[in-house]
């Protein structure tokens, strides 16, 4: 399961999802990649759904990379408790995801095995994602 090994402080505030993603924006390994149109926070169980969504597809031929790695924690109060007494404990992993982003990358397959084996891993995904090619992308 994707998480940091470990971090400078256990718990972060929530920061905002506005803006567009300027890093990671165009194809940087692959042929072919997944983008995100919607600011989320996506899961490390999301990111291992989708991994695991491509990689069956791709029955070992090709290379997937993955550009998106779950560094913040969010934190949740457990169920029926009162309010106040400080901030709930470490729940799970997310990825700060902006749109523009390059989340996954695929390499070494033709486009319609990647093009099958990213939309089987955006559905795995909360957002509304697009499936870019090197050409379109400007990578």
């Amino acid at each position: 399961m994707l998480m940091p090994s470990r971090t400078k402080y256990r718990k972060q505030q929530r920061g905002r999802l506005k803006g567009k993603s300027y890093r990671a924006s165009t194809l940087a390994f692959g042929d072919y990649g997944l983008k995100a149109l919607e600011p989320a926070w996506i899961t490390n169980k999301q990111i291992e759904a989708a991994r695991v969504a491509i990689s069956r597809t791709l029955k070992r031929g090709g290379k997937i990379w993955i550009r998106i790695f779950p560094d913040k924690p969010y934190t949740k109060k457990p169920a029926e408790t009162r309010m106040g007494k400080g901030k709930g404990n470490v729940e799970g992993w997310v990825a700060v995801v902006k749109p523009g982003r390059i989340m996954f990358e695929v390499g070494g397959v033709s486009r319609e095995v990647a093009e099958e084996a990213l939309k089987l891993a955006a559905d795995k995904l909360p957002i509304k994602t697009k499936f870019v090619t090197r050409i379109e992308a400007g990578g």
